[in-house]
């Protein structure tokens, strides 16, 4: 599966790249056509940190005092909080970097974690955000803690509603023949294709 892979550079800076691996894969909200490897960006330090440069530039004039990080972006979100206290509107607040728990599709914050999101500024980092259910679920879950979401950022990300800016890295218009469908609509599973892996967050287990 690794030898269909193909490593996709950001128009942004050459330093960011992502592997993509055509195939059939399933994640927890559905069936893709590709498989999006993002270990690098949330692994290594300088492509973290020119992801983080990037997704922070967008968020200068935005006040933010909390950043909420999703799919082990802890490393790119600490980064953006030190860009963002650098400089702008932002410059020299101590920024919060956390990692919430999830309840399925809920999001649950600890009595510790709750003096950073209540009457906070708060943005939401995500790896990806392809049906923007990650997202919206997100945004209200801050609203249900009592903060207040100023956008969100992904690295690979697609078409959906948001009452709220959302930045990406790569969109799913950067992958030719990208499609995403509901697992029970899924027309690979109806031809009787077999999924290659299935995947999550942590990356992708291939299926024998």
């Amino acid at each position: 599966m690794e030898k269909r892979a193909i490593e996709l550079y950001s128009h942004y800076n050459r330093e960011i790249s992502i592997k993509v691996i055509p195939g059939h894969f399933a994640t927890k909200h559905s069936h893709i056509s590709h498989c999006i490897d993002m270990t690098k960006v949330k692994s290594q330090l300088n492509t973290a940190k020119a992801a983080a440069k990037f997704l922070a530039d967008s968020f200068m004039g935005t006040p933010v005092d909390t950043i909420l990080t999703f799919d082990r972006m802890k490393m790119v979100g600490a980064f953006m909080a030190e860009y963002l206290s650098a400089s702008g509107i932002n410059s020299r607040q101590d920024i919060a970097v956390l990692t919430p728990e999830l309840m399925g599709d809920k999001m649950l914050l600890r009595d510790n974690f709750l003096p950073y999101v209540i009457n906070s500024h708060v943005l939401l980092l995500t790896a990806s955000a392809t049906t923007g259910q990650t997202v919206n679920s997100g945004i209200e879950g801050i609203k249900y803690y009592g903060g207040a979401p100023v956008g969100a950022a992904t690295v690979f990300g697609g078409d959906f509603k948001c009452d709220l800016p959302v930045v990406k890295l790569f969109g799913v218009e950067d992958i030719p023949g990208y499609t995403s469908y509901n697992p029970q609509d899924c027309p690979l599973c109806k031809k009787g294709v077999k999924v290659d892996a299935v995947v999550n967050s942590y990356g992708y287990s291939k299926i024998v």
